[in-house]
């Protein structure tokens, strides 16, 4: 998908800058106003339909469906997404109609755990819609929350995780994304004693040119928090991997959790069994975790640990699918979620024929 964000003085600069830069298919997912008065909008290229549940500019005309249920029931909704894909309508869809054995079959092939497996095939088969897509969408909605990360509001984001979760990498992230709204952000490395980690955070800190600083311990951390809440700056902080399922540990990274106007979110990677991102979730829950976000997403071929960790009952703010800071952070949606496992399961069976 090809997500860019444009700056203009107003609504219809910044259509007329999409159309030239990005063509007459481009679709609006997302606007907003600037603090000096203009406006900010995402646009995406083909894949970004699946931001359906967002688009404002391009259903007008359409009755309001901010209180419909997440399943995608309505046909009024199917007959916008096919619209906005450009498809004349019809009976199924491309992926086929649904069929119980074969949900089965392709959650499995992503390695997805059993528990999770059956309850998503027998919600989807309730859901009485008989595009394959759409059903499983309507049953990964019954599961999943989703809470994107807005950088624009005065709190501090405290990263937590497991070693190798790409913690320092989503850090730059955030803070490259503030920037692109001209938001204040500091960087700031929990991680003194990580080999190379404050080195790391801070050479993106200098190629975003953005504040950085050290916080040795809770106490200077919390001085630091507090500082950037007063001059209304975002701060993002980094901190040192480690196993959230290890109660010394949690117990540790507790004091920081607990730090006033600080907003907790747990790092993991797709890279990993579904089973153990489960527990790992569930321990960053506990130790006041608010959302996640999820890396590595470009990496694998099995979705089982993206389904687990977007059904886990944690909110999910973001997915990433580039170790590069431009590449910026995703927002996960049922039906894109939907879309890619089955995209991905064809694909595979493409590959292993040829």
């Amino acid at each position: 998908m090809q997500l860019r964000t444009f700056l203009a003085k107003d609504m219809r600069e910044a259509l007329a800058t999409v159309r030239a830069e990005m063509g007459d298919e481009a679709v609006i997912v997302g606007s907003q106003k600037t603090k000096d008065g203009g406006v900010m909008v995402r646009a995406a290229f083909d894949q970004g339909i699946d931001q359906v549940e967002n688009i404002t500019d391009l259903s007008a005309g359409e009755p309001d469906d901010g209180d419909a249920p997440a399943s995608l029931q309505s046909e009024r909704r199917e007959a916008l997404i096919r619209r906005l894909r450009g498809e004349q309508p019809r009976n199924a869809s491309a992926s086929g109609s649904f069929s119980r054995p074969e949900l089965l079959a392709l959650l499995r092939g992503h390695r997805a755990p059993d528990s999770i497996t059956h309850d998503l095939a027998k919600t989807a088969e309730q859901s009485g819609l008989s595009d394959m897509t759409l059903a499983l969408a309507c049953a990964l909605g019954r599961r999943m929350k989703t809470a994107p990360i807005d950088t624009a509001q005065n709190a501090a984001l405290l990263l937590v995780g497991p070693n190798g979760a790409g913690k320092t990498a989503v850090a730059a992230k955030l803070a490259a994304h503030a920037r692109l709204t001209f938001r204040a952000v500091q960087l700031i490395a929990a991680n003194a004693a990580g080999a190379g980690a404050v080195a790391r955070l801070q050479t993106f800190a200098t190629h975003i040119d953005a504040p950085f600083a050290v916080a040795e311990n809770a106490e200077a951390l919390a001085k630091s928090v507090a500082d950037c809440g007063k001059e209304n700056v975002t701060a993002i902080v980094d901190t040192a991997g480690f196993d959230p399922r290890n109660g010394k540990a949690r117990a540790a990274f507790s004091a920081l959790a607990k730090i006033p106007n600080i907003q907790t979110v747990g790092v993991v990677s797709a890279c990993g069994d579904a089973e153990e991102i489960v527990e790992i979730i569930g321990a960053l829950a506990t130790l006041g975790a608010g959302r996640l976000i999820v890396t590595c997403a470009d990496l694998i071929r099995r979705l089982g640990t993206l389904v687990s960790a977007a059904t886990s009952g944690l909110p999910l703010a973001h997915v990433t699918r580039s170790p590069y800071v431009a590449a910026g952070l995703e927002t996960l949606t049922p039906l894109s979620l939907a879309r890619a496992l089955i995209a991905s399961d064809r694909n595979a069976d493409e590959g292993s024929a040829q």
